[in-house]
């Protein structure tokens, strides 16, 4: 018997890793008090600008860390009315969110490169509201602005919820707590190497590629010893896909780019499109010390050991549960 098993995991994730339904609760509600004046201003000014907005990012789809604070909100913005490029479009969403929240003060509502900041003053809640260029298109399709070179990029957010929504239910409870511990060591990483990338996009779709192709979810530590192995052992030189919206016959080749992970709402977009040979080396180096850490601690005979390696992959508040 492995001195650490799923039990111990779930313990770790309720105690660490979760937002509570309180946390969830609290903060969606701050979420809507924004959203809810945006869409108020939509009603009440027909040339405000904006279209609708969507909740966005990890609370909406389910895989929020406690540890962090800030939530996203995606506004659709009528594209013949606002820049198509940044900082312009930045800068107006910034303007228009302003009118819409006038009783927050200026230093609350900050333009960024990419986003608008809102800062809630008691909570220190951060939200980044994101403009996405609306022309129209069903299912909530529209065209984010690369920051530096302009160019348009095709997404829905509503696709994307869907998109993970329908995998979670597939998976009910495991996905959503893999995902998360995933998460949980790509940031343990990034602490530990400036030069580490492993956005949350990227663990997620990686995820669902592997539920989708038999990985048994239900025992959590084997099923992270997996998901590092199938790293380790190559699975990021295949294409990785998924033909939820669009027919396998629109795939596009595989092309070589070090890693490609399509987005299931674009095949245009290769979601690791900016890792290079280092990046993606970096990522299976940091893979292989966690299926390491884990394979060698299901063979210490005591707790204590099997802890000390578990931390390797989680930290140092992992603890085994009591």
């Amino acid at each position: 018997m492995p001195q650490i098993d799923h039990a111990d995991l779930v313990a770790f994730a309720g105690d660490k890793v979760n937002l509570t339904k309180a946390e969830v609760d609290d903060q969606r509600a701050q979420v809507n008090r924004l959203k809810d004046r945006i869409e108020t201003k939509i009603a009440i000014s027909p040339g405000y600008g904006f279209v609708k907005s969507l909740h966005a990012g990890s609370v909406a789809k389910g895989t929020a860390l406690r540890t962090v604070n800030d939530r996203d909100l995606a506004v659709y913005v009528k594209a013949e009315q606002a820049p198509d490029e940044t900082p312009a479009l930045v800068n107006w969403v910034r303007d228009r969110v302003a009118e819409a929240y006038s009783t927050l003060s200026d230093d609350q509502i900050v333009a960024k490169t990419n986003c608008v900041t809102v800062t809630f003053a008691t909570s220190k809640l951060e939200v980044d509201v994101v403009p996405v260029l609306y022309e129209g298109e069903p299912h909530d399709v529209g065209y984010l602005v690369n920051k530096c070179t302009g160019e348009r990029l095709k997404t829905s957010v509503r696709q994307h919820l869907d998109f993970i929504r329908s995998h979670k239910k597939a998976h009910p409870k495991h996905l959503a707590q893999l995902i998360r511990f995933t998460k949980w060591w790509a940031r343990l990483q990034k602490k530990r190497d400036g030069e580490f990338k492993c956005k949350s996009f990227i663990l997620e779709l990686l995820w669902i590629h592997q539920a989708n192709s038999g990985l048994i979810l239900n025992d959590y530590p084997v099923a992270l010893e997996q998901f590092f192995a199938f790293i380790v052992n190559g699975g990021l030189n295949d294409q990785i896909a998924f033909t939820d919206f669009h027919p396998s016959s629109d795939l596009p080749e595989r092309g070589n780019a070090p890693i490609q992970i399509l987005d299931p709402v674009n095949f245009d977009n290769n979601v690791a499109e900016h890792y290079g040979l280092i990046e993606r080396d970096r990522l299976v180096a940091a893979a292989q010390k966690a299926f390491d850490a884990i394979s060698t601690a299901y063979y210490e005979p005591t707790k204590g050991q099997a802890v000390e390696l578990w931390q390797d992959v989680l930290g140092t508040s992992f603890k085994a549960a009591a």
